[in-house]
């Protein structure tokens, strides 16, 4: 990893060109807004979870997957302003002065049109445009099949089963992320050995059904639900199978890359009609991570 990631109480004023704001799932429209900055001023966690925890949506992607993301579109330095209630009550001004101005020493500023900051967010892109200490770039929010791209479209998608067309508003497959518990140890005993993530609530899932997927880059099919089939008795997991490999990754953390939907979960009458149709999902996930395309 070549991307410095500073808390801000540790960035020291140089100049720079910034991009600020929460970038959750860095889509489309974010990615305009990084394009061009050598820092990325971003919020951990998420401002909503503070201000008003009951309406805190779902994150898209953990801080390190945004971090990757991050660096992979040529940001040199991500600085993390650590949100509290203590800083949910700095004024706009004293955001652009302090932390803008003095602290990180920005010549350049980008933002999304609809950005917002400061205390009761009086903050807004059109105070930045006003200040005459630095540049401003408002880049214009972004349309994907007709509609505008923004994290909340995302999330709806990702929850439907959707992952094809979140994929076309992040600009990349969706990406989810976690420790590899053990199972039942079922996946094995029917020739098809799993990886198990037991995802947080923290964060978007996508619907219950099977995937193509990507896992730590490998070709796979992947089942996102409770498994009917069998009466287990645990809660949601996502189940990943890695394609033509053996792999050992307990305890280890996989990154699970979304890029296609091949099915609903369903219950099946018995062991073998699910290794019949488990055959099936793999063939067809091994034919799409084959000839996958990541979007333009």
């Amino acid at each position: 990893m070549s991307i410095k990631v500073t808390d801000l109480a540790e960035a020291k004023p140089r100049p720079r060109r910034v991009a600020v704001g929460m970038f959750d799932g860095v889509h489309v429209g974010h990615r305009q807004v990084i394009k061009g900055a050598d820092t990325v001023l971003t919020f951990e966690p998420h401002p909503l979870s503070v201000l008003h925890p009951d309406a805190a949506p779902k994150l898209i992607m953990p801080f390190t997957a945004k971090r990757d993301v991050i660096e992979g579109l040529g940001a040199e330095e991500l600085v993390v302003i650590r949100f509290d209630p203590d800083f949910s009550k700095i004024e706009a001004e004293e955001f652009v002065e302090r932390i803008l101005i003095q602290t990180l020493g920005a010549e350049h500023v980008s933002v999304g049109e609809n950005f917002r900051f400061g205390a009761k967010a009086r903050g807004d892109a059109d105070m930045l445009s006003s200040r005459s200490e630095f540049e401003t770039r408002v880049v214009p929010l972004v349309e994907v099949d007709g509609e505008t791209v923004s994290s909340t479209r995302i999330r709806a998608l990702v929850a439907a089963g959707d992952v094809e067309g979140a994929m076309r508003c992040l600009g990349a497959p969706f990406l989810l992320e976690g420790e590899v518990i053990s199972g039942d140890k079922r996946g094995r005993t029917l020739g098809f050995p799993t990886a198990n993530i037991a995802p947080s609530g923290e964060w978007v899932v996508p619907g219950h059904g099977v995937y193509a997927a990507f896992a730590n880059g490998l070709p796979a099919a992947v089942n996102v639900g409770v498994r009917p089939t069998f009466e287990t008795g645990r809660g949601l997991l996502v189940e990943t199978y890695i394609i033509d490999e053996e792999v050992d990754l307990y305890g280890q953390i996989l990154r699970v890359a979304f890029i296609g939907r091949l099915r609903g979960e369903k219950r099946f009458p018995g062991a073998e009609d699910l290794i019949a149709q488990m055959h099936r999902d793999v063939a067809e996930a091994k034919d799409l991570c084959a000839t996958f395309a990541p979007p333009q």
